[in-house]
């Protein structure tokens, strides 16, 4: 099975990725919509962050497609609709950065006192 890696991520997490003996996993991050779309045809998994937009357009040309990973909060920038038309599961990563969000929360309180 084939993951594409679009956004940057953590090095332990696409380590992680590729230490299943099942898996090839591509990074290839920056990617222009168009390039995209030319990276996604012969893809089963794709792991995104904000960056990437996972659009209609995007989910047609993805024909082996079975999953999306949005690494973080939310879902906004992945078509769910199309996607469950087409069969593909989209998961995400709530609570993937709650410590930095406590940080910037506890820094925010530090610089108003």
């Amino acid at each position: 099975m084939k993951v594409l890696v679009a956004d940057p991520i953590h090095n332990a997490g696409v380590e992680l990725l590729r230490a299943q003996p099942d898996l090839e996993v591509t990074v290839q991050t920056g990617m222009s919509p168009a390039e995209l779309l030319e990276a996604i045809g012969d893809v089963d998994g794709l792991v995104v962050r904000s960056e990437t937009k996972v659009t209609a357009d995007v989910l047609a040309a993805a024909e082996r497609l079975q999953v999306v990973g949005r690494a973080g909060v939310g879902v906004d920038n992945i078509d769910l609709d199309t996607a469950t038309l087409r069969g593909v599961a989209v998961v995400n990563a709530p609570t993937g950065n709650t410590v930095a969000a406590a940080e910037h929360t506890i820094a925010v309180l530090f610089s108003l006192a």
